[in-house]
């Protein structure tokens, strides 16, 4: 075995080797120790695997089942960017509750493990190269980030979770059905036993595939793989879950679990345009369902009281942007992937200060968290600059990946993409600044506890915000080139 295998390896296996040691940690501080650790050792045996893929086509190992390519490599890179700053966070939001009780060894342990559980479930959904394999990733995150929501049991947060699987278990079973409807499609090409269900030689062969099983298949995928991925209409788990999830775990969800369902959608996407003959029928839809989802998040944040609900919304808005992006192809695609790292880079500070605030505070409620500039100064200007972020202030880097979309859809000449997409993120705009604002210099309503802030917690801020100032003012050629490479393969030229 290569030192390139043992590490795509490393990457599923350390997770559970973490998940194993949190269930035997005696205490809440220790099950936080363990879960640093596991995370941070991960995330070095996948910049490992990123450093060996770079500048080769694919790496495989595992008779090919498991695959890193560019596109995998930079959703594994964003992956660990997220899991590792939420794992960093955590202490900080958990300790507290440690001390008052509200947060038990038992409850540690089972965190730890189901965190643990939700890394390796991502990881193999980004490494299978098996489309069944990859399906059954999804379907894992589903099961182990539902009892995540519920950690803390209240009525509500039963409620949402059951919500999250019931809703998400039934978009899984669409993806399934399209998943086999896919492996059909290739049944012509006589593939010997499981080949027929790898993307790399579903990939060779696309252009044979049957077009019109591939096009079923593509509907039952883009409804089961956009529902996880909170596309709207199918995003109606989407608020209840991030607003009754602790605060690291909405992190993890809005940052990261919503792009390893978009992730699979991205590796269909070359398979049915070339077996439709490169008509666009695919990106048409996905296209669709971005435009719908963008509508959809601008009229429902306009209402919203709950900062943690607000930025949910914001999320299907996000997830939105992105799908517009895989749809209109070209540069569209690679100022979509961009979009998935400013993204992951902004929303799980703004969920940071939510959470720690809304410890403070002891409330999520916009209004009552008004004047937070003066009652927590430094989650205060956590939650204004990530929020800002989060809706596209120049110079952020959000606004250069939007501004790449836009400009996409102008060269293409769809108008109509062009004036939805403005509409719909204006109204956002607005809508947040306005809540943001009000937060952040609004006379206080109450007088919150007093504001507690490790030195972890001042480094990722500051890291986080300063990186997304520099991606909107710099575009590293390094990253110009991994996004070239991971949007060739969405567009079919791997």
């Amino acid at each position: 075995m290569t030192l390139v295998s043992i590490m795509l390896w490393s990457v599923l296996l350390l997770p559970l080797a973490g998940a194993a040691l949190s269930m035997v940690c005696t205490s809440a501080r220790a099950v936080m120790a363990a879960v640093r650790a596991g995370v941070l050792l991960t995330a070095a045996a996948a910049a490992g695997c990123i450093w060996a893929a770079h500048g080769v086509p694919a790496v495989e190992t595992a008779w090919a089942w498991l695959r890193l390519d560019a596109l995998s490599s930079y959703h594994l890179g964003v992956m660990m960017l997220v899991f590792t700053l939420s794992s960093l966070y955590l202490p900080g939001y958990f300790d507290a509750e440690a001390k008052s009780g509200h947060f038990t060894a038992a409850q540690a342990r089972r965190f730890g493990a189901l965190w643990f559980g939700a890394l390796a479930a991502m990881g193999l959904v980004l490494l299978s190269n098996n489309i069944g394999i990859m399906w059954v990733g999804i379907e894992a995150t589903t099961l182990v980030t539902a009892f995540l929501i519920c950690i803390h049991r209240s009525p509500a947060a039963l409620e949402a979770m059951w919500k999250y699987l019931i809703i998400c278990s039934v978009g899984v079973a669409f993806a399934f059905m399209g998943t086999l409807l896919a492996g059909a499609a290739a049944e012509h090409l006589h593939l010997e036993g499981a080949q027929m269900l790898l993307w790399s030689r579903l990939c060779e062969n696309a252009a044979r595939l049957d077009p019109a099983l591939m096009k079923v298949a593509f509907l039952f995928l883009l409804v089961g793989y956009g529902t996880k991925a909170g596309l709207a209409p199918m995003h109606s788990w989407l608020p209840d879950a991030h607003s009754q999830a602790p605060g690291p775990v909405s992190a993890l969800f809005s940052g990261f679990m919503l792009n390893a369902s978009l992730y699979c959608i991205m590796r269909y996407l070359p398979l049915v345009d070339a077996a439709t003959g490169h008509t666009g029928w695919g990106p048409r839809l996905v296209l669709l369902l971005g435009l719908i989802s963008i509508a959809v998040a601008a009229v429902f944040i306009l209402f919203q009281t709950d900062l943690k609900r607000l930025l949910a919304y914001s999320s299907v808005e996000h997830m939105g942007i992105i799908a517009v992006g895989l749809g209109l192809g070209g540069p569209g695609i690679l100022a979509a992937l961009f979009h998935t790292l400013n993204h992951s880079l902004c929303k799980p500070m703004a969920f940071f200060a939510a959470g720690r605030l809304g410890q403070q505070y002891g409330t999520h409620d916009t209004a009552r968290l008004s004047g937070c500039l003066r009652g927590a100064p430094v989650w205060g200007r956590a939650l204004f600059g990530s929020l800002l972020a989060v809706i596209g202030v120049a110079p952020f880097a959000v606004f250069m990946s939007e501004f790449m979309i836009l400009r996409a859809a102008a060269r293409s000449g769809a108008w109509w993409t062009l004036g939805i997409f403005l509409a719909g993120v204006g109204v956002v705009f607005i809508g947040v600044l306005r809540q943001a604002i009000s937060m952040a210099w609004g006379e206080p309503a109450i007088e919150p506890e007093q504001e507690q802030v490790r030195p972890t917690d001042r480094v990722m801020i500051i890291a986080a915000l300063g990186t997304l100032l520099v991606l909107g003012l710099w575009f590293p050629e390094t990253l110009a080139g991994m996004l070239g490479r991971a949007s060739s393969i969405v567009e079919g030229r791997p």
